[in-house]
C-alpha cells in the first residue's frame, strides 16, 4: 500500500450552511453570505438537466440522480479514507470500490497532502465551498476533484468541473496566500475508463467570474421581483 505524506494546513472554521430558495449558501467568518460554487455553476447545466429530465421522465431521472449520488459519496469516502492511509472495509457498494480499484494509479500520483473535505471561501468572488483535495499531484500543488460516471466523459462536457476547481484554486490562495499550479479532475467510470484531466487554472478564470457576476444579476433581479 502506498503510504501519502500530509502537511501541515491550519484548517479553517466550519462555514455556517444556509439555504435560500433552496440554494446552498455559507457563512463566511466576515459575515458574508456567500453562495456555494456548485449553486453559481448551476447555470451552466441547469438547461441540459432539465432537458434530459423531460426525455426521460422524473421518476426515472430520480432514481438515476439518487444512484450516482449515493455512489460518488461511497466512493469519495473510500478514496479520502485511502489518502489518510486507513485499510477500507471490504462490504462498500462494489461499484464505488470497482470505481475506486480503477482510480488507485492515479491516486498513487499524490502526494503531500494539504487538505481534504475543508471548507472555503473569497469574498473576493463571493463564493464558498468544500474542496475534495489539496495536494500535489505528480510533483505539482493542485486542486484535485474526483469524479465518478457511468461513462467516460469528454473534455467538452465537463467546462462546469474546470471552473469549479479554478474557483477552489483562487479560494485557497486568496486564504493562503500559497500558489496552486493546477487543476486535476480524475473520473473514474462504469465503462472500465479512468480519464485525468490536468488544466491551468487561468484558463478558466476569466470564464468563472463571467458565470459570478451572470449569478448576481439574475439574483438581484430575483430580489426585485419578490
Amino acid at each position: 500500500m502506498v503510504f501519502f505524506r500530509h502537511v501541515f494546513f491550519k484548517k479553517p472554521p466550519d462555514l455556517k450552511e444556509r439555504y435560500i430558495k433552496g440554494k446552498r449558501h455559507y457563512e463566511s467568518p466576515t459575515g458574508s453570505l456567500l453562495p456555494s460554487v456548485t449553486t453559481v455553476l448551476s447555470l451552466l447545466s441547469d438547461t441540459g438537466i432539465k432537458a434530459w429530465r423531460r426525455k426521460v421522465g422524473e421518476v426515472e431521472a430520480n432514481k438515476v440522480m439518487d444512484y450516482a449520488m449515493k455512489t460518488g459519496t461511497e466512493m469519495h469516502s473510500i478514496v479520502e479514507n485511502y489518502l489518510n492511509n486507513r485499510a477500507e472495509e471490504s462490504d462498500k457498494n462494489p461499484r464505488a470500490m470497482k470505481l475506486f480499484e480503477q482510480m488507485k494509479p492515479e491516486l498513487d500520483k499524490i502526494d503531500n497532502i494539504v487538505a481534504q473535505e475543508v471548507p472555503l471561501y473569497s469574498d473576493g468572488l463571493g463564493v464558498a465551498g468544500r474542496v475534495d483535495c489539496i495536494a500535489e499531484y505528480d510533483g505539482k500543488l493542485s486542486i484535485i476533484d474526483f469524479k465518478s460516471s457511468r461513462k467516460k466523459k469528454q473534455k467538452s462536457w465537463i467546462k462546469t468541473y474546470f471552473l469549479q476547481a479554478t474557483a477552489y484554486a483562487l479560494m485557497y490562495e486568496e486564504m493562503t496566500g500559497s500558489t496552486v499550479e493546477q487543476v486535476v479532475i480524475l473520473i473514474s467510470a462504469d465503462d472500465e475508463t479512468v480519464i485525468p484531466y490536468i488544466e491551468q487554472k487561468a484558463d478558466h478564470i476569466e470564464q468563472l467570474k463571467l458565470v459570478i457576476e451572470d449569478y448576481r444579476q439574475r439574483k438581484n433581479l430575483d430580489f426585485q421581483k419578490d
